[in-house]
């Protein structure tokens, strides 16, 4: 039995209009003067830490405590900022999926499994009314890379349980191969969604358990089972 379900936020559960990216840009362009290569740079699937870190290496800028926080600091302000004036939507079958899940006999924890730092995924869910359906998650700030992240998620709702929990008693939700990756690198069942980073077509190869257009496909029960 299914014990604990993990969003991704950024197109598995909403869309943001790029106000995440827009706010990468205002940061580098206002405190670091830096008005260009964002656009070089992948963001679906990765982590704020090593966006940035990828951006300070492409410019000769120290990835120094100092500088990184120099950045969140402002991306935060920005973010909450560009988000207000931002045309944005949940994902299909989100409000849906979270009800049904709770509905169940033996409702599994539900919590977040994402690239974004955590002040960040709050500003973000909180613009859709979401941040409150969550119980717990893991962000950028327990790591840079996103299979790590995956195991902070698994160690902190085993201490919530109260025990170990088994890879298959996980179900990781995502909309990129990276997703899926890091669900498999804690054994976890995986849903991918085709509301983000990638079509259905470039999802089909990276064999996820449950592959579908979007969460309006599936049900909490198909997940839980």
């Amino acid at each position: 039995m299914v014990r604990l379900v993990l969003f991704d936020i950024d197109g598995t559960l909403v869309h943001t209009g790029g106000a995440g990216i827009k706010a990468f840009a205002r940061v580098f362009a206002t405190e670091f003067n830096l008005t260009h290569g964002v656009e070089r740079i992948k963001f679906a699937g990765r982590t704020d830490v090593n966006i940035v870190r990828e951006f300070f290496f492409l410019h000769g800028i120290s990835a120094s405590a100092e500088n990184f926080r120099r950045f969140f600091e402002r991306y935060v302000f920005w973010l909450d900022q560009i988000l207000a004036e931002s045309q944005t939507e949940a994902c299909p079958g989100v409000g849906q999926i979270l009800r049904a899940l709770r509905a169940l006999p033996q409702p599994p924890l539900i919590g977040l499994l994402t690239g974004n730092i955590q002040l960040g995924a709050e500003i973000k869910l909180r613009h859709f009314d979401l941040w409150r359906e969550f119980e717990l998650g893991a962000f950028a700030d327990d790591h840079e890379e996103r299979d790590q992240i995956a195991h902070a998620a698994r160690h902190r709702a085993s201490r919530v349980l109260k025990r170990e929990l088994r890879g298959e008693e996980i179900v990781v939700i995502g909309d990129t191969p990276l997703d899926i990756r890091c669900g498999r690198a804690i054994g976890a069942k995986v849903l991918a969604v085709a509301t983000g980073g990638a079509t259905l077509d470039e999802l089909r190869p990276h064999k996820a358990d449950w592959l579908v257009e979007n969460l309006e496909a599936v049900t909490a029960r198909d997940l839980c089972a």
